[in-house]
């Protein structure tokens, strides 16, 4: 009778990991779909934007395209706000649930849309209608994904666990820009411009169906089950998920802020604007760069998890730290050195070390946030100084940049990366080991700042 107690004794942790291990890979794959339907607008507007504008002047239908990818952008903060709500409410499953719902019918409505030709301004009041709920979800997405994950985690594997988040965001990127050199291989240009384009979102549309699937079968956390009972119990101050119960966490919101400026634009700086830097500033040959960008990313993706490893081991904030000072001197002669060299493999090195520092951030950066606020209000914490802090600094990158390339004076923006990375440094000195004595490990409300 012992020896089967010990055995079953043996056995519980091993099925207890595979069950961790189960709940990460549902809303990892959930993330990987919403953040690829996210960039497939971008990697195929150039072939869709005849079909939703007026005909006429490229250039202007593509400004067209990128208004209403911006508008799409600034929808983060609010899909933020709202689901991140939801989910102090009503559960990270069903968050998570709505989200990918909402990318769904984003992206099929982008698939279905007939063209301007045929239904007039509906084609593009239906585009912005789609980018509308794309902005939602992704808002959503990443606070409610990035709350869960680090709840469902082993407590001594959050690092490890929640840099899946970034794993799969960088894979979204990679799998819609893999989808198009596909297409552009099999279809001709008239077929993509026509239809070829299309598939895109009917695969984003379809793996969010998928997704939607398997996240109805992820356990709820236990963290927020648990929280949830005693709010049932205790039925007094401010309700779950509220701005009220938020405004009470003001050191907390402000260090999200603080942490996530320099991090997010250095992060945007060397994915998002960097490929158009090489072309129109390095005079490297658009395939070629986006060759680089692919390599690079394939770097930065497996980077993730030995980070998020690392972090287990030796704390959060070392990581931050380092961070913040090799970004702070990285910037400034990485960019000025890529300004001047058109050969490919310096070109690579260029973008590879700076992810390489970057991951020090990325990998880590979820699970951070969620270790900061208390579960009642994790979600919508994590997610609204996030998506603003992102939408002021991230979202504008390549438009300050190019603002700056315009104005003759490039170099400034080197500069203004390198201040914003050094604030975030501050921040990272005077901020507490978030892995030590986290609302995560305590189950309680924590601290109010």
């Amino acid at each position: 009778m012992a020896t089967q107690t010990t055995a079953e004794r043996a056995r519980k942790p091993r099925r207890d990991e595979r069950r961790v291990v189960s709940n990460i890979v549902r809303g990892s794959i959930g993330n990987l779909i919403e953040w690829y339907d996210w960039y497939a607008y971008t990697a195929f507007s150039v072939y869709f934007a005849s079909v939703f504008f007026p005909s006429g002047d490229q250039t202007a239908q593509l400004l067209n395209t990128a208004a209403v990818f911006a508008v799409g952008f600034l929808m983060r903060p609010i899909g933020g706000w709202i689901l991140g709500r939801y989910a102090d409410r009503r559960g990270r499953r069903a968050a998570l649930t709505l989200s990918v719902t909402l990318m769904a019918a984003g992206s099929l409505i982008v698939a279905l849309t007939p063209s301007y030709g045929s239904i007039g301004v509906a084609a593009p009041v239906l585009l912005v209608t789609a980018r509308l709920l794309q902005g939602l979800s992704v808002g959503g997405e990443y606070s409610t994904s990035a709350t869960y994950m680090s709840e469902v985690a082993s407590p001594g594997r959050r690092g490890y666990y929640s840099s899946f988040q970034y794993v799969t965001l960088i894979a979204g990127q990679l799998t819609a820009l893999g989808l198009q050199i596909v297409l552009q291989q099999v279809l001709s240009p008239a077929q993509m411009e026509s239809w070829g384009w299309r598939i895109a979102f009917v695969v984003g549309a379809a793996g969010a169906v998928v997704v939607l699937w398997l996240r109805r079968g992820m356990d709820e956390s236990e963290s927020f089950e648990r929280a949830a009972s005693e709010g049932e119990e205790e039925q007094s101050g401010p309700a779950r998920g509220s701005l009220r119960l938020l405004l009470s966490y003001p050191r907390q919101c402000l260090v999200v802020v603080g942490l996530t400026m320099g991090g997010t634009l250095f992060f945007y700086t060397y994915t998002t604007y960097l490929q158009k830097f090489m072309v129109n500033t390095s005079g490297i040959a658009k395939p070629t760069a986006a060759w680089i960008n692919f390599f690079a990313l394939l770097v930065f993706v497996v980077l993730q998890p030995v980070m998020g490893l690392l972090s287990d081991r030796v704390g959060r904030r070392p990581l931050l730290i380092a961070f913040g000072v090799l970004g702070t001197v990285v910037v400034v002669p990485s960019l000025t050195l890529l300004s001047h060299t058109s050969d490919p493999v310096y070109a690579f090195l260029l973008m590879v070390g700076p992810l390489a520092v970057s991951s020090l951030y990325t990998s880590i950066s979820a699970v951070v946030k969620a270790e900061l606020f208390p579960t009642s209000i994790r979600a919508l914490g994590v997610g609204l100084p996030y998506a603003l802090t992102v939408a002021v600094f991230g979202g504008t990158a390549e438009y300050v940049a190019l603002w700056f390339k315009n104005a003759g004076h490039e170099n400034w923006y080197f500069y203004y990366v390198t201040a914003c990375v050094l604030i975030s440094l501050l921040v990272y000195i005077r901020m507490r080991e978030t892995s030590e004595g986290s609302p995560l490990d305590e189950g309680v409300s924590g601290s109010r700042g």
